[in-house]
């Protein structure tokens, strides 16, 4: 069992920026995927970062040019870096992790943002 815990959301204004934060309970190091999903009201949850083991990214083309996704296997950690933020944005963010076949989600924090 993994438990995942996001912090960074909060309310900023169009063209801010947040950084999102993901603890794991244990070794990130050879996770399959981990990464950040997000779910807007009324919608379906979509990705929007993924970092492979074998080192590999896939971005949304929602976020590409704006979001960068990082780990840091050494503290646990997974960072979403979101700049030029948008109306479309607001969400709750979900951090992920597929290890085998088994997938494991945080409990959300939760994005807005204001014109």
């Amino acid at each position: 069992q993994v438990q995942l815990v996001e912090s960074g959301g909060g309310l900023v204004q169009a063209g801010g920026s947040l950084r999102l934060a993901c603890r794991a309970s244990r070794s990130t190091f050879n996770v399959n995927t981990i990464g950040w999903y997000r779910q807007a009201p009324g919608k379906q949850r979509e990705l929007v970062a993924i970092s492979r083991r074998d080192g590999s990214i896939t971005y949304s083309d929602s976020v590409k040019g704006r979001s960068t996704i990082s780990r840091d296997n050494g503290e646990n950690m997974v960072y979403l870096q979101m700049d030029n933020l948008k109306l479309e944005d607001t969400a709750v963010y979900y951090c992920y992790i597929l290890h085998g076949r088994t997938t494991y989600w945080g409990q959300g924090t939760q994005v807005t943002v204001s014109s």
